[in-house]
């Protein structure tokens, strides 16, 4: 569905800020708690944590993350969930969210109510109560930029640093065409997966997957350290190939290091009882950028995506 609407009347001109921010109290709903804990002040108030306080931010623009195919509710949708995929592979939860909008005055009312939709429901599926946010008009753009906070959800929390050399390489669900089967939309964050993982000491370093494996797994590599990634060992999404695997992007799957003297086969067992539907795959192992890997991918021929190049 196309974001601009072809008459004034059908546009968030039609509205101005004022009616269009009653509008959108009203699409968001119950997913949107009363002022002081929700929209109305210059600021939300948020509850104290004892716990390690998480943040994240991350956009939807048009036509860069989404275009005319992708429906709108699912737009909204997938603005959530790509903060989750963050919070989720340092294993957090989400605990409040904001939301700022670029708009063209040309936006359509339609288009935006669905987008809302979409948002207010995924955020009541993952209890996220939208607190706040704000309205700036550009010419020609139609975006949103969504400030997700969250905290630990146990004791610890993981980064991308702290694997060593020898760690196993594992990857949770499947890589790949992330757009053709319109996983880039219809994903799931894997934040209970990552709250587990979070609990195993055993797990050194964890990050998820948005540019593709070939880049994103650089910033999980130890100094001294390469990864030897068994190209076979890749699990494929339907329709992807090798090279998708590791450059398509978008993927918000959890990679994660594992530490070498780890018992994988209990390892693996204890997480088919707790997530017998999700796929877990060891990839290969960091090795040192001295050692011969033969047999193994030469992550230099592939790259995923990087902004502004």
């Amino acid at each position: 569905m196309h974001p601009f609407a072809k008459k004034t009347a059908d546009s968030v001109a039609s509205l101005g800020e004022e009616k269009l921010i009653a509008a959108i109290r009203r699409w968001l709903g119950s997913a949107s708690p009363r002022a002081p804990f929700g929209i109305g002040d210059d600021c939300a108030v948020l509850p104290a944590s004892r716990r390690a306080q998480l943040i994240t931010v991350d956009p939807v623009i048009y036509p860069r993350h989404f275009d005319d195919a992708v429906p709108p509710r699912d737009v909204g949708a997938k603005l959530l969930k790509r903060n989750l995929s963050d919070l989720a592979a340092m294993g957090g939860r989400p605990t409040a969210a904001v939301l700022a909008l670029t708009l063209d005055a040309r936006t359509s009312l339609v288009w935006l109510e669905q987008f809302y939709r979409g948002l207010a429901a995924t955020a009541r599926r993952y209890q996220v109560p939208i607190v706040g946010g704000d309205i700036a008009q550009a010419d020609g753009t139609v975006a949103a930029s969504l400030t997700l906070l969250g905290e630990a959800a146990g004791a610890r929390v993981v980064t991308r640093t702290g694997a060593r050399r020898g760690d196993w390489i594992y990857v949770t669900g499947e890589l790949g065409a992330s757009l053709p089967t319109r996983h880039h939309v219809t994903f799931t964050p894997r934040l209970a997966e990552g709250a587990w993982l979070a609990r195993h000491a055993a797990v050194r370093a964890m990050m998820d997957l948005s540019d593709g494996l070939a880049k994103d797994l650089h910033a999980l590599t130890p100094p001294g350290a390469k990864p030897a990634l068994d190209g076979a060992a890749l699990p494929l999404r339907r329709t992807a190939d090798l090279r998708g695997a590791l450059t398509d992007g978008e993927d918000y799957e959890l990679v994660f290091a594992l530490a070498a003297r780890t018992d994988r086969q209990k390892f693996a067992a204890a997480w088919r009882r707790a997530f017998p539907h999700t796929r877990l795959t060891c990839l290969g192992q960091f090795v040192s950028t001295t050692a011969s890997a033969p047999g193994t991918l030469n992550l230099a021929d592939f790259r995923g995506y990087e902004h502004l190049r």
